[in-house]
């Protein structure tokens, strides 16, 4: 499955770690040593959040799409 859910992607000092966050999956978040593996790890914790709604029977939101502007 190809993730479509927007990323943002930043520094935390105070984690001293890069923070991958997921708004449209609350709690969706993942951290990593660099942007790569920031973005790694969450790319699982999507899949993981979306079987566990899937498994709870919540509702799932569907990816807003790209941005037209930035």
């Amino acid at each position: 499955m190809e993730n479509r859910y927007e990323i943002i992607l930043y520094w935390s000092n105070e984690d001293n770690a890069v923070i991958a966050e997921v708004p449209e999956l609350a709690g969706c978040v993942a951290d990593g040593a660099n942007y790569t593996e920031a973005l790694a790890n969450v790319e699982v914790v999507i899949a993981q959040c979306i079987d566990t709604a899937t498994e709870l029977k919540r509702t799932i939101p569907q990816p807003k799409g790209e941005l037209m502007y930035a």
